[in-house]
């Protein structure tokens, strides 16, 4: 039985705590500054209560969504309206004196302070300038099975609960020659799974799927495990897809950037720390300090970052 996705709307009484959080932070923030009279009625597009909601809040909304220009007077529309059941929402909420809830408001705060610690880290990293021509050609050349001698996996997948990788499965798995017969046999069972085509670089892939792929043949079916997950996959084709520097460039260039504000992020948390005065009292919860060597050797989050984010590239 296939999966399928579904959107729900969401009434009032059903409302997430995520999203009573949300809303709850607009509240918490709208008061602070707030002038009787500093909005004009030519900047003003509703009132909802008495409420004005203006070009402003309208345009940051648009600049948070990254609107095209084509869809912009579509999504005007659509912004504007739930701006309205936003306000409707705070107006109800502080009613019903929600924002005095003791878990809302520590879960305000938790956001407020995650929300400032961020906008501090992004002003020190902002000023970070992008790569130079010779880093972006380094890279390129340091990585040719991302570019120059990239490669291009085109395959069927279908994953599944890896609790249904039993005895009864392993045993049917060896008569199955397609996707399609696995895919009848799950709905036999009553099995759910999730099946599609994907077109990926050899090097973006995992190094149990990239392995299994270098001796694998055309239309041939295996299975991976991946955990929780089980991937079975049919490779349709491996053929070569270089990329040049012209058209690697400008993501080169973000991915390097996106590399260095983050180094510079960790470089500035371990600064603040070294200067810190940072006590335990509660012995348990502290972290022994490892080497630096240690941490030297640590795999690096940032290269996974870069591996995948090649997959834009065609």
């Amino acid at each position: 039985m296939n999966t399928e996705y579904g959107s729900t709307i969401m009434q009032w009484s059903k409302m997430t705590k995520g999203a009573l959080v949300a809303l709850m932070i607009s509240i918490g923030l709208s008061g602070c500054g707030d002038k009787s009279n500093e909005t004009k009625a030519s900047q003003s597009l509703a009132r909802v209560n008495g409420k004005e909601i203006t070009v402003h809040q309208l345009n940051e909304e648009l600049a948070r969504a990254n609107v095209q220009p084509a869809q912009k007077e579509a999504a005007t529309k659509q912004i504007l309206q739930s701006l309205i059941d936003r306000q409707l929402l705070e107006q109800a909420a502080l009613k019903a004196k929600v924002d005095r809830d003791p878990n809302v408001m520590q879960a305000i705060e938790r956001a407020k302070s995650q929300m400032i610690a961020q906008a501090y880290l992004q002003s020190r990293v902002a000023n970070i300038g992008k790569p130079d021509k010779t880093e972006v050609e380094n890279f390129y050349k340091q990585n040719p099975q991302l570019f120059s001698e990239r490669k291009l996996v085109e395959m069927e997948q279908i994953l599944i609960d890896s609790r249904y990788v039993n005895d009864e499965f392993k045993s049917a798995l060896g008569s199955f020659k397609t996707l399609q017969e696995v895919a009848a046999w799950l709905d036999a069972k009553g099995i759910q799974y999730d099946r599609g085509e994907v077109a990926r670089s050899v090097a973006e892939l995992p190094p149990q799927i990239s392995e299994r792929l270098k001796d694998a043949r055309r239309g041939q079916l295996f299975v991976i495990g991946m955990g929780p997950r089980t991937m079975l996959v049919l490779m349709d084709s491996v053929k070569e897809s270089p990329v040049s520097l012209a058209d690697a460039t400008p993501q080169i260039e973000q991915m390097l950037l996106n590399k260095k504000r983050k180094e510079a992020g960790e470089a500035e948390i371990k600064r603040l720390r070294a200067e810190a005065k940072i006590e335990y009292l509660d012995k348990s919860a502290e972290v022994p300090q490892q080497p630096e060597k240690a941490e030297q050797s640590k795999p690096s989050s940032v290269d996974d970052d870069i591996a995948r984010g090649v997959s834009g590239l065609k």
